[in-house]
C-alpha cells in the first residue's frame, strides 16, 4: 500500500464506524462499543505505519473546480503533521479504553462513541491537510464533533447551553478564519500552504499581517484564547472522557498546530499582537482558577492557562527568528514552532491524565465535583491519587517531569525576547502551581467531606490502565530519547533552546516559581479544610476571581442588552418597513393594477375592437405633437 492510500485509508476509517454506528447501531452498545474500540486500535495501528515506515510527502487529487480556484484533496505529511498525528491516535486510544469502563452506565452509548468516531476523522484530516481549504473543512468538522460530544447529555439545560454557546463561540473566531483564506487566495492566487510559502516574500507585509491575524481567529476561538475563552469552560458539561481527548490534548491544541502550519505568513507586527494575547491569557486563566470549586472547572482553566503558554511561545520563537534575519520555512523547525508543539506534546499527556483522573474521581464519588465536598481520596482511591499527583506535578514543572522541560524552553525563548514577557510567564507559572496545589490538597488529602467521598473507590482495570500509560508519559515525555527517530525533530530541537542564552537563568525562575507557588498553596489551603483561603481573608478578590473578572457577565450583558434589542429594531423594521410597505403600498399597488387589467379583459369582441381603435388613436396623438 503507497503512502497515500494508507493516509486515505487512516482517514476514512473513523468515518466507516462512525457511519456504521450511526446507521445500523444505534440501539445495539455492545457491538457499538467493540467496533469504536477496534477502530480506534487501528488508527493508532495505521498512524504508527504512516509516522514510521513513510517518509515525508504531499499527494493530492483534483476535487473541484471553480473558475481559477482549483480545490484539490490532499495530504501532507511532515514532522508537525507526524507529532500531532501520535498524539491523536495514542490518547485516542487510550480515551476509548477508559470510555469503556466511564459510560458504561449511561444511556446512549452507541451515539457517544459514533461521534467519537466522527471526531477522530475529524482530527485526522485537519492534521494531514495540505491547504487552507481542507484545514478550514476539518477545522469545522472538529467544531461540529465537538458540539455534538457537549451535547451528549441533552436532556441537561446546562449541557445544552454549553454546547450552543460553543459553536456560536468558535463560528466568530472562525468567520475570521474564513475571511483569512479568502485574503490569501487574493493576495497569492493560490490555498495551497506550499505556494504561499512560495509566494510570500513578494507581497507587501501589510497583506501577510492581515492575513495572519484573521487566521489566528480562527486559533483565538478554538485555543480557548481572550476574548474567545467563555465555551471551554462551559464544555465540562459533556461526558469527562471528551473533556480529556477534545479539550484537553486534541482539539483545542489544534489552533497551535494551525499557528505553526501556517508560521510563513507570520509578520512581526502580527505575532506581537499574537504574543500579549497568549500573555494575558497565560494570566488570566491562572487568576480565574483560584476562584473555582469545580474539579473539572479548574482544569478546564488551567488548560486555557497553557494554551496561552503555547501561543506566547509560538509568536516569541517567531519573533527571534525574524529579528535573527532566519528565513521562515514552511517545513523547518523554528524556536517558536519547536517550544509551542513540544509543550503541546506533554501537556497531551499530563492534562489528559488529569482530566481522565478527574473522572475516575467522579466515576467512584457518584459525580460529586465539588473540591471542598471531596477530601481523603488518597487512601480510597491509591491509583488514581497517585497518577494524578505525577499529572499534578507535570503540570506544574517539577523538575525532570515532562512539563519541566517543556515550560522551561518557553520561559526561555521569554527570557531572551523581553523580560517583561519573562516576568509574566513566570507568574503564570507560579500560579498553575498554586492553583494545582489547592487543587491536590483539598481534594485528595485530609478526610472525606462527603457521602460521595467517603465511598469513593476505583473504578477497574478500564479507567486504571490508561490513567498508568498517560503517568508514563508524564514522567518521560519531556525527555527527546522517549520518542522514537520519526518524532525526535521536534523534541530536539525543543531540547537545543535548553542550552541557548539565559536557560540557567530561565530554569532557575520556573523551579522556583514551582517551589514558592506549591508550597504557598499548601499552606494556605491545609488538608482537611471546609473553606476556602481567598473567600474568608479577601472575599472581593475570590468573587472577581470566582466570576471570571466578570467577562461572561459582560458577554451576557452585550447579548440581552444590546444584541437583543439591535434584533428587535430590526424585527420592527422588517415588520413595519418592509413588509408595511413592500406588502401595502408595492403589493397593494401592483394588486390594483392586476385588478384594472383583470377589468379589461371583458371577453367581447367589440370592445377590443373599441380598445384597439382607442390605442391607435391615442399613439397617433403621440406622435403628431
Amino acid at each position: 500500500m503507497s503512502a497515500p492510500q494508507l493516509a486515505l485509508t487512516l482517514l476514512l476509517t473513523p468515518l466507516a464506524r462512525a457511519a456504521l454506528i450511526g446507521l445500523f447501531f444505534r440501539r445495539q452498545p455492545a457491538i457499538a462499543k467493540a467496533l469504536s474500540l477496534a477502530g480506534a486500535t487501528a488508527i493508532a495501528i495505521l498512524a504508527g505505519q504512516l509516522i514510521f515506515n513513510t517518509a515525508d510527502f504531499t499527494a493530492k487529487a483534483e476535487w473541484l473546480t471553480l473558475g481559477p480556484l482549483t480545490v484539490s484533496l490532499g495530504f501532507l505529511l511532515d514532522p508537525l503533521s507526524k507529532l500531532l498525528l501520535a498524539v491523536v491516535a495514542l490518547v485516542g486510544l487510550l480515551v476509548h479504553v477508559f470510555s469503556l469502563g466511564y459510560m458504561s452506565h449511561e444511556e446512549n452509548q452507541a451515539r457517544f462513541f459514533g461521534c467519537l468516531s466522527l471526531f477522530m476523522f475529524s482530527m485526522v484530516g485537519l492534521t494531514l491537510a495540505d491547504d487552507l481549504i481542507m484545514l478550514f473543512i476539518f477545522w469545522e468538522l472538529v467544531g461540529l464533533s465537538s458540539f455534538l460530544l457537549i451535547n451528549f447529555y441533552f436532556e441537561k439545560p446546562a449541557a445544552v447551553a454549553a454546547s450552543k454557546k460553543a459553536f456560536i463561540v468558535n463560528r466568530i473566531g472562525d468567520f475570521g478564519f474564513l475571511l483569512g483564506i479568502i485574503l490569501a487566495y487574493w493576495a497569492f492566487g493560490s490555498i495551497t500552504l506550499a505556494d504561499i510559502a512560495a509566494k510570500i516574500g513578494t507581497e507587501p507585509s501589510v497583506v501577510a499581517t492581515s492575513i495572519a491575524l484573521l487566521i489566528f481567529c480562527g486559533a483565538v476561538g478554538k485555543s480557548g484564547q481572550l476574548p474567545l475563552h467563555v465555551w471551554l469552560p462551559d464544555a465540562m458539561e459533556g461526558p469527562t472522557p471528551v473533556s480529556a481527548l477534545i479539550h484537553a490534548a486534541t482539539m483545542v491544541a489544534a489552533g497551535i498546530f494551525l499557528l505553526c502550519r501556517v508560521s510563513v505568513l507570520m509578520t512581526v507586527g502580527a505575532l506581537d499582537v499574537i504574543l500579549w494575547i497568549g500573555v494575558a491569557t497565560a494570566l488570566f486563566a491562572g487568576f480565574t482558577a483560584l476562584g473555582q470549586r469545580d474539579l473539572k472547572r479548574i482544569l478546564a482553566y488551567s488548560t486555557i492557562s497553557q494554551l496561552g503558554f503555547m501561543v506566547a511561545a509560538f509568536a516569541l520563537g517567531s519573533l527571534l527568528a525574524l529579528q535573527s534575519g532566519a528565513d521562515a520555512s514552511l517545513a523547518g523547525i523554528t524556536g517558536g514552532v519547536a517550544a509551542a508543539m513540544f509543550h503541546l506534546t506533554t501537556h497531551a499527556f499530563f492534562k489528559a491524565l488529569l482530566f481522565l483522573g478527574s473522572g475516575s474521581v467522579l466515576h467512584g464519588t457518584h459525580h460529586e465535583g465539588d473540591i471542598y465536598r471531596l477530601g481523603g481520596l488518597a487512601k480510597k482511591m491509591p491509583i488514581t491519587f497517585a497518577t494524578f499527583t505525577i499529572g499534578t506535578l507535570a503540570l506544574v514543572g517539577c523538575p525532570f517531569l515532562a512539563g519541566f522541560y517543556s515550560k522551561d524552553a518557553i520561559l526561555i525563548l521569554a527570557y531572551q525576547y523581553n523580560p517583561a514577557v519573562f516576568y509574566c510567564l513566570l507568574l503564570g507559572a507560579f500560579l498553575t502551581a498554586f492553583y494545582m496545589t489547592r487543587l491536590w490538597t483539598t481534594a485528595f488529602l485530609g478526610k472525606p467531606r462527603s457521602e460521595g467521598a467517603e465511598h469513593a473507590h476505583e473504578g477497574g482495570p478500564l479507567l486504571s490502565i490508561p490513567l498508568v500509560v498517560l503517568a508514563i508519559g508524564a514522567v518521560f515525555a519531556g525527555y527527546a530519547w522517549f520518542y522514537p527517530e520519526a518524532l525526535r525533530v521536534v523534541p530536539e530541537a525543543a531540547h537545543h533552546l535548553l542550552h541557548g542564552d539565559g536557560h540557567s537563568a530561565a530554569m532557575i525562575g520556573g523551579t522556583a516559581a514551582f517551589v514558592v507557588g506549591s508550597v504557598l498553596g499548601f499552606l494556605l489551603y491545609r488538608p482537611g479544610s471546609n473553606t476556602d483561603f481567598l473567600q474568608v481573608r479577601l472575599p472581593v478578590v475570590y468573587q472577581l476571581f470566582e466570576k471570571r473578572l466578570y467577562i461572561d457577565a459582560l458577554y451576557d450583558w452585550y447579548v440581552a442588552k444590546v444584541q437583543q434589542r439591535f434584533a428587535l429594531l430590526l424585527n420592527y423594521v422588517d415588520l413595519i418597513g418592509i413588509g408595511g410597505f413592500v406588502r401595502g403600498v408595492v403589493g397593494g399597488g401592483t394588486g390594483l393594477v392586476g385588478l384594472a387589467a383583470r377589468a379589461l379583459h371583458t371577453g367581447s369582441l367589440h370592445a377590443y375592437v373599441y380598445w384597439f381603435l382607442g390605442g391607435a388613436v391615442f399613439l397617433w396623438f403621440l406622435a403628431t405633437r
